[in-house]
């Protein structure tokens, strides 16, 4: 990788991870490298017309990403990274906080005000596209079960959970009585460790049917999708979620007797261990 590609890379992330877009992001990036320098020469820099350097920078300097000078011509100077980060998490949480708030008061409307009919029995299905979106659903299920949950699926879709919320919620789910079954499949035994630190309440390898992604907890819900393989682009992964009881039991069915036949975590290590 070129060191321009890996600028833009830099602030690809950069972008994402502060709220900022595409053109803030290289101005703050550039004055990380730079240092101190007007907005006209950061413009030329650039090759950005001026009138727009210095209505952005002027956001940035609202936002606290960066600061400037009181000499002339000022100077244009980028916090810290790590304080750029404490900003922009501090952000995020005075938007949970508000969300949180609002929407506390408005359901409270709607229970005061509004007659509502949520007695229904009838199945729902949805599709849930984003990996983001669906490890957000996975978790949401562990945390609220108060009983059994399997997950079969691959290891690489296992590494991937670890680096997300789900390890938490699998805290919290056993602190509420329930149990996070794994079932997964290994065919190099290195990779043993990556199973262990994903801390399911119990682990067992297995040939799985096939390389989707199977989340079910009985009676309650089941989130599916027909494959777990990691993409460039994790928007194009898929899964449906459903409450249908008779998929669910079926599902569910279909684990416990794969875990019947499954091997426990610490037998695999120990025949690898022998064998060598």
């Amino acid at each position: 990788m070129s060191a321009q590609e890996q600028v833009e890379k830099l602030a690809a992330e950069l972008k994402e991870t502060l709220d900022l877009d595409e053109l803030e992001s290289k101005i703050y990036l550039s004055l990380l490298r730079t240092g101190p320098i007007t907005a006209s020469a950061l413009a030329k820099d650039l090759n950005i017309d001026r009138a727009r350097m210095y209505r952005t920078v002027d956001k940035l300097v609202d936002r606290n990403i960066i600061s400037t000078t009181l000499s002339s011509p000022k100077l244009c100077i980028a916090v810290e990274p790590e304080k750029a980060l404490k900003i922009a998490l501090e952000k995020k949480q005075e938007e949970i906080n508000k969300i949180k708030k609002s929407g506390e008061a408005i359901v409270d409307k709607i229970n005061n005000e509004i007659t509502t009919n949520q007695g229904t029995n009838i199945p729902t299905l949805r599709i849930v596209q984003g990996k983001s979106n669906i490890y957000s659903d996975i978790a949401q299920l562990i945390e609220n079960c108060t009983d059994v949950v399997f997950i079969a699926t691959s290891l690489e879709d296992i590494s991937k959970m670890y680096h997300s919320i789900i390890p938490e919620k699998i805290k919290t789910c056993e602190k509420n009585g329930g149990k996070v079954m794994l079932l997964v499949e290994v065919e190099d035994m290195k990779m043993i460790s990556f199973v262990k630190r994903f801390n399911a309440t119990e682990t067992r390898v297995c040939k799985l049917p096939s390389q989707g992604r199977i989340i079910v907890q009985k009676d309650k819900q089941m989130i599916m999708s027909d494959s777990s393989q990691t993409s460039s682009n994790s928007d194009t992964d898929f899964s449906l979620s459903t409450n249908a009881k008779d998929m669910i039991n079926n599902i569910d069915n279909l684990c416990r007797l794969l875990w019947k036949s499954a091997k426990p975590l610490e037998i695999t290590t120990v025949k690898k261990t022998k064998k060598t």
